[in-house]
């Protein structure tokens, strides 16, 4: 027969009493089982009193904040995972982008006057002039306009149409990409456009490369004078990272399009044919 002593368990406070021993009383916790002897009393086996302290309502928080976290871990967003698991191209072209930026603002040795090689940027800005347009142009059309043969106007009339050919492409490209020039660039270049203050590709360097290959191949020229064509162009590439204007992917880019530029002018070469046509009525 149970003790007189044993209360039910009220509404206030502690665990639930569910007997005594030695005129003690004992209280069991939730979150374990309890004695077998006390189960007995109690008229319940350990199975009953294992469910229902696993439905206790610490047991019941603990299991909910575990499946509420598994559950916001499956929930992620697709683009959220994209995000944190960058593709390999991703890295090596952010990495090359950073390499370019820091080797472009090393070699910026003539940026400006007070620059460690300030002295000789007047020498670099003369080898700027001498890969602008405007003299290549204005050079070709003089010597086409004082050409006496026919084969000597076949040439520097192709010659003009691959000066003309380099400035559309350059322009649209720029106009395309859009990239800044570099930060510590001096904008006092020598007759510039609207499309100039992009810097990709290089405008010089694609000159530089389609001229020098095409003077190569249509000029008869000595040793010392073929060297001295592959110096000068160069030159004009070393010259766009050391001023400024350029990065050294803008110049490396445009020597590898102005490379491509001359197989464009050897495929639509003007024949003399095309040549009279075009000339026939300014001769007349």
């Amino acid at each position: 027969m149970p003790s007189p002593k044993a209360k039910t368990p009220g509404r206030s406070g502690g665990s639930p009493v569910l007997g005594s021993s030695n005129g003690r009383y004992e209280f069991v916790s939730l979150n374990r089982a309890a004695p077998p002897h006390l189960l007995q009393r109690q008229g319940s086996d350990p199975a009953t009193a294992r469910l229902r302290a696993s439905e206790s309502p610490t047991r019941r928080r603990g299991s909910g904040s575990s499946t509420g976290s598994t559950g916001g871990g499956q929930g992620m967003p697709e683009e959220d995972c994209m995000r944190l698991n960058p593709s390999f191209v991703g890295i090596a072209l952010s990495s090359l982008l950073a390499v370019d930026l820091w080797l472009s603002k090393r070699l910026g040795v003539c940026a400006c006057e007070d620059s460690s090689w300030g002295s000789i940027r007047p020498l670099m800005k003369l080898v700027e002039i001498s890969g602008h347009g405007i003299p290549w142009l204005a050079g070709t059309a003089y010597c086409l306009y004082k050409s006496d043969s026919t084969a000597g106007q076949e040439v520097m009339l192709n010659l003009l149409m691959a000066l003309l050919l380099d400035l559309v492409l350059v322009a649209i490209v720029k106009a395309l990409v859009r990239r800044r020039r570099p930060a510590h660039n001096r904008m006092d270049m020598f007759a510039t456009f609207s499309v100039d203050r992009y810097s990709f590709p290089s405008g010089h360097a694609t000159r530089a490369a389609m001229c020098s290959r095409f003077l190569l191949a249509h000029l008869v020229l000595a040793a010392p004078l073929r060297v001295l064509v592959l110096l000068w162009a160069g030159m004009v590439g070393l010259s766009r990272v050391m001023l400024g204007r350029h990065n050294v992917t803008d110049v490396l880019f445009g020597f590898w399009m102005g490379y491509c530029q001359y197989n464009l002018v050897e495929m639509f070469w003007l024949s003399p044919q095309a040549l009279q046509a075009l000339l026939g009525p300014l001769i007349v």
